[in-house]
């Protein structure tokens, strides 16, 4: 290009002659188009564009090869450890990141081949990381349905050893019909699993999920719903803290149950707000660890609420707090707080995954967002950066 006596400057494209004006606006289109390239190439290549969103504070990353999330957790060394259904084999997977969610290790059947048969369907019921990274996992089976010969009943149980790469055969924890599964483990080999069978159960580990104690009911005077679920996690002080729903007398209030390292049981009404009635809603609900005790999420008459409690089982100050979340029959949902104690709650319903932030304080902060999602659950963590991402 040359620019002569103040001319305007200009340049030939073919055999098209264009003007400076012209030729700054495709130097500035050129920018931009290289400037985008740039952002896609530090997307690790098993990832598009599209996999990775960001809104209000909250990443949602695209659950790998279109499975259908089912738990998330975070390790002690920040690996964010992912549970996935998938809808072709009928069986759970599980895959980890290192990176927030930028690239997931290669997808890990938990079902050895062994035990997969026509027809026979396995679901995620939960996930739970121990010491050194040792993976444990909890599912159910339609043999409820098929009532084929040789399948685990109840609690089908898998782990993964910290370094190894094949799940243990499945197998059957409990031995007996049942559901409402959830497992919860610690940094020091203690592994708990609890379920409904018309009571609240408990089995424990103290040897890294080797071996358990028989079944036992946590308190015969328990009387939980038996079609909605149990949450279980090891606090901060190695107390565990078990989450639940009573039916005493159609009445369905959310109870927090504390088993403290000496034996010693409490157990305390979390939930303020009334529901009657006379059959199981068929409900889920999450319970998470925080520095200061707990946090937790449920639903009451199809809208979900949420509270801080403290280590002992108590509900802090401002106390239960109603979101603009709305849940059906065996939807998932999840609670999760950050160090600053901004809280997230997120909700699975009619295919839709949506959130909300809330203050420490309490108080909602900005509008809810949502985002469509396969399945019914619901998944997500804080990183060790102090970051919300949820798995669509």
């Amino acid at each position: 290009m040359k620019k002569r006596n103040g001319a305007a400057a200009t340049a030939t494209l073919g055999n098209r002659r264009i003007s400076a004006m012209d030729l700054r606006r495709l130097r500035n289109l050129a920018r931009a188009i290289a400037g985008c390239l740039t952002a896609l190439a530090v997307l690790p290549t098993n990832l598009t564009a599209g996999d990775i969103r960001a809104a209000n504070g909250v990443a949602v990353v695209r659950t790998p090869n279109g499975g259908e999330p089912a738990q998330a957790r975070l390790g002690a060394d920040g690996t964010i450890h992912l549970l996935y259904d998938s809808s072709s084999d009928g069986i759970p997977y599980y895959v980890k990141s290192s990176d927030s969610g930028r690239t997931f290790s290669s997808p890990l059947p938990v079902i050895d081949t062994a035990s997969r048969k026509p027809g026979l369907i396995f679901s995620s019921g939960a996930l739970a990381v121990g010491r050194g990274g040792a993976i444990y996992v909890a599912a159910s089976t339609n043999n409820w349905k098929l009532k084929l010969p040789g399948v685990p009943e109840g609690l089908v149980y898998s782990t993964l050893a910290s370094g190894t790469k094949t799940f243990t055969l499945a197998r059957s924890l409990n031995g007996q019909p049942s559901e409402g599964f959830s497992l919860a483990a610690d940094q020091n080999d203690n592994v708990a699993a609890t379920w409904l069978a018309d009571k609240l159960y408990a089995n424990f580990s103290r040897d890294g999920g080797k071996t358990f104690t028989p079944n036992a009911e946590i308190n015969p005077s328990y009387d939980p719903c038996n079609c909605c679920t149990s949450r279980a996690v090891y606090g901060a002080d190695g107390s565990l803290g078990v989450l639940y729903r009573e039916e005493s007398n159609d009445k369905r209030d959310m109870y927090l149950v504390i088993l403290k390292k000496d034996g010693q049981l409490q157990r305390n009404r979390v939930s303020s707000t009334l529901w009657e009635i006379n059959a199981c809603p068929m409900t889920y609900y999450d319970l998470a660890a925080t520095n200061n005790g707990y946090i937790a999420a449920w639903p009451t008459q199809g809208e979900i609420y949420f509270a801080r409690i403290d280590k002992s089982g108590k509900v802090m100050a401002p106390g239960e707090i109603k979101t603009p979340g709305r849940t059906g029959t065996r939807t998932g949902l999840i609670a999760l707080e950050a160090s600053d104690g901004r809280a997230l709650i997120a909700w699975k319903h009619q295919g839709v995954l949506s959130w909300q932030m809330y203050s420490a304080e309490g108080q909602p902060e900005g509008s809810p967002s949502s985002i469509s999602s396969q399945g019914a659950g619901v998944a997500g963590v804080v990183d060790k950066a102090g970051k919300f991402i949820l798995f669509q």
